[in-house]
Formats: C-alpha cells, sequence, structure tokens
C-alpha cells in the first residue's frame, strides 16, 4: 500500500483529501505545520508528499528543500507563474492549484507514483517496438536510433512511463516543464506532430494516438 503524506494547516481540505485517498487504497499521514512535517518525516519515509506552501511556523518553500528522494506534489492557492517555477526548479515534482478538481489531482499523484517506480528500476523502458535508455537518452525502434528533441524525448519519456493512460494537455506541459519550459499549450501540438512523424518514418508505425477534447496515449496495436 502506497503512503502519502498530507501537509496542510486546512483542516477541511486536508480531511477530504484522506478521505478520498484512503478510499483509493492509500495510507494516509497528516501533518499540520511544517515544523511537524520535518518531524513526521524524521520517524517515516512516505512514498508521496502533498505539501501546501501557506504553512504556519516553517513555510512549504522552507520544508520543500528538506525532503529528498521523494515525490512532493505542491498543493497552493498561489498562481503566480515566477513561484510555479521555482518550486519546480527546486525540486518540486508537480504544482496543483487551489481549488482542484479531485480526479486531477488523483492522476497527478499516480503519474508520479508510477515515475517514481520506474526511476528506481531498471533504466531501460519499451512499447512495442520503441526502446528508451533513460540514462543515455537513447530512443530505438529495433536497432535504427531516433534523433529526437529534448522536448520530444520528455513527451515520449512521460507517455511510456503512463502507457494505458490518457495524458491531458495539462498534466503534459506541467511534466515537462521542468526539462522543457520552452514547451507551451500552443506548441505542445507541433513537437507532438513531430514526434509521430519521426517514429513513423522509421517504422511506419504510428505509436500516439490523440484522443479528442482529452490528450494523448500511446497507441495499441
Amino acid at each position: 500500500m502506497k503512503h502519502i503524506l498530507i501537509i496542510d494547516d486546512d483542516i477541511h481540505i486536508g480531511d477530504m483529501l484522506e478521505e478520498v485517498l484512503t478510499k483509493e487504497g492509500y495510507r494516509i499521514s497528516r501533518a499540520y505545520s511544517g515544523t511537524e512535517a520535518l518531524l513526521v518525516l524524521s520517524s517515516c519515509r512516505p512514498d508521496l508528499v502533498l505539501l501546501d506552501l501557506m504553512l504556519p511556523g516553517l513555510s512549504g518553500e522552507d520544508v520543500l528543500p528538506k525532503i529528498t528522494g521523494i515525490p512532493v506534489i505542491i498543493v497552493s492557492a498561489k498562481v503566480d507563474v515566477c513561484d510555479k517555477v521555482d518550486l519546480l526548479l527546486g525540486g518540486a515534482a508537480d504544482y496543483v492549484t487551489k481549488p482542484f478538481h479531485i480526479n486531477e489531482l488523483l492522476a497527478r499523484i499516480t503519474v508520479q507514483l508510477r515515475d517514481a517506480s520506474v526511476a528506481g528500476g531498471a533504466s531501460i523502458m519499451t512499447f512495442d517496438d520503441i526502446t528508451m535508455d533513460t540514462v543515455t537518452h537513447v530512443v530505438s525502434i529495433g536497432d535504427c536510433e531516433v534523433r529526437l528533441t529534448r522536448t520530444e524525448y520528455a513527451i515520449l519519456k512521460l507517455l511510456m512511463q503512463n502507457p494505458s493512460q490518457v495524458m491531458t494537455k495539462s498534466i503534459l506541459l506541467d511534466r515537462i516543464s521542468v526539462d522543457t519550459p520552452d514547451c507551451t499549450e500552443g506548441s505542445l501540438k507541433m513537437h507532438i506532430s513531430n514526434l509521430r512523424k519521426k517514429l513513423r518514418e522509421v517504422s511506419n508505425k504510428d505509436y500516439i494516438e490523440a484522443v479528442w477534447g482529452i490528450g494523448f496515449k500511446l497507441k495499441a496495436e
């Protein structure tokens, strides 16, 4: 059972998250301040942390650098883009703005736990006849190497980490934003189009499909 630590001084939000996540099969711990969070983390190691920024005592910004090796999703009412970028570059795995839709948060939690599982396992990922080495960043189809841009690689990696899941545009943009800050909502479609073309040129297959109005997923044969 995956263990999630909720760090939030808002009792109502914390209670709601604990109820929903418990029903989803997660084990939950709670902390209501930055100081209490560090105390909890000193005695246990959760699989994921949901961290509010506006905490009594130590703020979320103060707590974040002290959490290492655990994916942290910031859950905050702060909407300033600079704050978001600074936190993502400072170690946060994802950022969700309050008020949030619970289904989107659940999807982001699933993505982070899968990413952590892949990171802790082998460096080679495969889908159909695509092979990706996450250490060397080499992508191959059969014996042929496919040259990808940094953004194309990040998109393909995220899709391969979640082969059965439709990735929404917002999740795609948020998850690749640290590695590829140049990718915007306007350019995402172009990057995916270029990625599909490069893969298709090697094998004459279309590996990525668009799910109308939602996002993209890998295409099972």
